[in-house]
């Protein structure tokens, strides 16, 4: 994406206006939909939140719901980012045998967890159509955007 620093801090200073301005419940839907819209490479958008030993999706946003709405910590690319706490980017998920298929055109996905320093909480989970759709400049971004919802998966 090469998002450049200063609109990273702005695209950060509009999703503060909307997590402020959302209902507590939504805010997780709330900034799904802002992904998406405000980035068209990021066709599918979802955040899960971690319960025990499964990440269970909270909201999404993209043109069709995923069949996968509880998963495993061990299980898919997903299951990887969270059990290994860090952000887990796939330019080809065809050639990545963990990655759990959801849609025919997805080509790239990026798994960014929502943490605090002892624990994973949750993650943002994004596809995209393009192999290598996404970079470092969306993994910064994106590990921005999961500080700012910690408070709302904890």
């Amino acid at each position: 994406m090469n998002l450049a620093s200063a609109e990273a801090s702005q695209r950060l200073s509009e999703l503060g206006g909307i997590l402020r301005r959302a209902a507590r419940p939504d805010a997780l839907g709330a900034t799904c939909r802002w992904l998406r819209s405000t980035f068209p490479r990021y066709r599918w958008v979802g955040v899960y939140v971690l319960h025990g030993d499964r990440l269970d999706l909270a909201a999404w946003d993209g043109p069709a719901a995923t069949e996968h709405t509880s998963i495993p910590i061990g299980s898919g690319v997903c299951g990887r980012a969270a059990r290994e706490g860090r952000t887990v980017l796939v330019d080809d998920v065809r050639a990545a045998p963990e990655y759990l298929a959801c849609f025919l055109e997805t080509r790239a996905e990026i798994v960014v967890p929502i943490r605090t320093p002892e624990a994973v909480l949750g993650e943002i989970d994004i596809d995209g159509n393009e192999v290598a759709a996404f970079d470092g400049s969306d993994q910064a971004f994106l590990e921005r955007v999961a500080e700012r919802l910690t408070e709302y998966v904890a």
